[in-house]
């Protein structure tokens, strides 16, 4: 049964997208990369006590442009990564918050 045979490689079948429905959302996926950054590098500001402020600000940026490109999200994958940034710049802003704020 050599026609059932498939010699296709699976490799080529796995890669990595924001855009799973077959369109481009450049500024959508901008801003979810942008909440996912910010809000881990809040949250790495947030652990460092000298880092309040920066951390502070960062947090604010990355939960409120999270907060926007959740409401105006258009693909599964850009949900998952504007979560992930959104509890990751909440957390980073408790930290900060607690270490000084902007004080």
């Amino acid at each position: 049964m050599p026609e059932v045979a498939n010699t296709q490689s699976h490799s080529q079948d796995l890669h990595l997208t924001l855009n799973s429905d077959g369109e481009r959302h450049p500024v959508l996926n901008f801003m979810a990369v942008f909440s996912f950054v910010g809000g881990v590098a809040a949250f790495a500001c947030g652990l460092i006590v000298n880092a309040h402020t920066v951390g502070t600000i960062l947090g604010i940026l990355a939960f409120a442009v999270g907060l926007l490109t959740q409401l105006n999200s258009a693909t599964r994958e850009q949900r998952v990564i504007t979560v992930a940034g959104i509890i990751a710049a909440f957390v980073g802003l408790a930290l900060s918050i607690a270490h000084g704020g902007f004080y």
